[in-house]
């Protein structure tokens, strides 16, 4: 009979000592399921996403630093291909180095300052605190109770911004809201405002919504220059204190702004206003107005204001990135390019292209595709789920004859934010034109 050793302490313990490690592990997963559970319920969620995204944030950038704004690349000769006739994206055209003219529109006109009241106080609408990166629903939010809507902002992220994460709302989505979804409202959006617009619109019981430059508390990441957009609804002023009241979305209700502040931070936008009001005040709005109602003049009187600004403050790059995207309004794709090398030169914010794309849409069409690939990197360094900067890189990809990395880019811009039309656009396109 063979020799059978005994069993022996260790050997006992060492199956249970497996044994546990098995539980154990099992136990730590069913614990993460768990927790992943609980924190996409709601209340967890909307109480601990941003310190998540904070914390990966911050530890993505710690291995991989945000550095300035890129400069312009060397100038390359452009390739002589037909101009661009639509302002669309048409992968294949490109504009040439010819001098572009001047639109036909009517001269500036001198207006005539109209009397008004001292101080204007409008009934403020109830107060709405926004969510993260949230400004623009909120502000939207509280605009639209101000005509009696009931909804609050989660009303409107449902159909404009399907995901928390989502940094940026533009202002053609929110115009997109209220024609789509409260259409017993008008909505018009212009630039080129100005402080004494702001006034007589006010005066007249219309609140105005600007979007402007907002500056963080704490940073995001090492270097991080705090500067982001904001949106804010105005519905008051006073001569006396020169100030505006704005329903500000962070800050508080009947926030005191004053004018010089606000023209200040204005300018980053290009001095953007929204009005929002009932159809039978339209042609209030319009009176007041004037010129301006016509979309090509006003963006006509930005580009004259831009182009002032160059000259009065020429190391303001603000003014500079603004004469850029009102060139790029009129195709003037070349001379725009230009603008924004200056602007890049002079230095913007690393967040910049988180909320303006005209440079992207400049670049495509002067063919410069390295400083295009360059911007939109960044802008995807600074914000990785940027769908705007995703269809960008796509269209840069695409005009390299990269189908495939265009495609994905578009296919990841639709995930970042399945209503994104320009980017089913693009891969439509893309499918189409192989």
């Amino acid at each position: 009979m063979p020799f059978t050793k005994a069993p022996t302490g260790d050997d006992r313990i060492a199956p249970m000592r497996k044994l546990t490690w098995v539980y154990g592990l099992a136990a730590l997963l069913l614990l993460a399921a768990a927790a992943g559970l609980i924190y996409r319920l709601p209340p967890v969620y909307n109480r601990l996403s941003w310190r998540v995204d904070f914390a990966l944030t911050s530890l993505r950038t710690k291995f991989d630093p945000i550095e300035p704004l890129p400069t312009a690349l060397p100038a390359l000769p452009a390739p002589e291909i037909l101009a661009v006739e639509q302002a669309s994206p048409t992968p294949g055209a490109t504009a040439t180095r010819q001098p572009t003219p001047s639109p036909e529109l009517p001269p500036t006109p001198t207006l005539t300052p109209t009397a008004l009241p001292a101080a204007i106080a409008l009934t403020p609408p109830k107060w709405e605190k926004q969510d993260i990166n949230n400004c623009g629903p909120a502000a939207l939010t509280m605009y639209l109770r101000y005509y009696g809507w009931e909804g609050d902002q989660t009303t409107i992220t449902q159909v404009i911004k399907p995901y928390r994460e989502d940094r940026n709302v533009n202002v053609e989505e929110l115009a997109y809201y209220v024609r789509t979804q409260a259409g017993w409202l008008n909505a018009q959006y212009r630039v080129a405002g100005d402080l004494e617009l702001l006034k007589q619109l006010i005066a007249a019981g219309l609140p105005v919504m600007i979007e402007e430059s907002f500056y963080f508390d704490d940073p995001y990441w090492t270097g991080d220059d705090l500067w982001a957009a904001h949106y804010q609804l105005l519905t008051g002023y006073d001569e006396a204190s020169q100030t505006f009241i704005g329903q500000d979305s962070f800050y508080g209700p009947d926030l005191r702004i004053s004018y010089d502040k606000l023209n200040k931070d204005w300018q980053a936008f290009n001095r953007l206003y929204i009005l929002i009001y009932p159809p039978d005040r339209e042609e209030t709005v319009q009176q007041i107005l004037g010129e301006r109602w016509d979309e090509d003049f006003s963006r006509q009187l930005g580009l004259e204001t831009a182009q002032t600004e160059t000259e009065t403050d020429p190391k303001n790059a603000f003014a500079w990135f603004n004469l850029g995207s009102n060139l790029t309004y009129f195709e003037r794709y070349i001379e725009a390019t230009d603008a924004f090398d200056k602007a890049r030169e002079l230095g913007l914010p690393q967040r910049m292209l988180r909320y303006q794309f005209s440079p992207f849409i400049a670049y495509f069409h002067t063919g410069q595709l390295d400083d295009l690939t360059a911007l939109a990197d960044y802008a995807l360094k600074v914000t990785p789920n940027s769908e705007e900067a995703l269809l960008w890189h796509g269209w840069a990809m695409y005009r390299r004859g990269d189908i495939n990395a265009a495609v994905k880019d578009f296919q990841q811009a639709l995930i970042e934010n399945p209503n994104y039309q320009d980017a089913q656009y693009a891969l439509d396109f893309a499918h189409e034109n192989p």
